[in-house]
């Protein structure tokens, strides 16, 4: 369970930054979308080769 502790004079909206903030961390949303629909082990590792491949081009062309 997220709890978000308001400081005293805190703005409500600030509050509710902090726990969408916290929230994000954990990662329940992207889990939920993983499991939508089920992808064989084989492409999962195809898509983590393409963006190893995509990521390892732009820090080329820094450089």
């Amino acid at each position: 369970m997220i709890v978000v502790q308001l400081k005293e004079g805190e703005n409500i909206e600030r509050a509710l930054k902090r726990f969408k903030r916290k929230f994000e961390k954990t990662g329940v949303v992207k889990e939920l979308r993983n499991r939508q629909a089920y992808v064989k082990p084989s492409d999962r590792r195809r898509e983590q080769i393409k963006k190893a491949k995509y990521i390892e081009s732009l820090q080329r062309e820094e450089e």
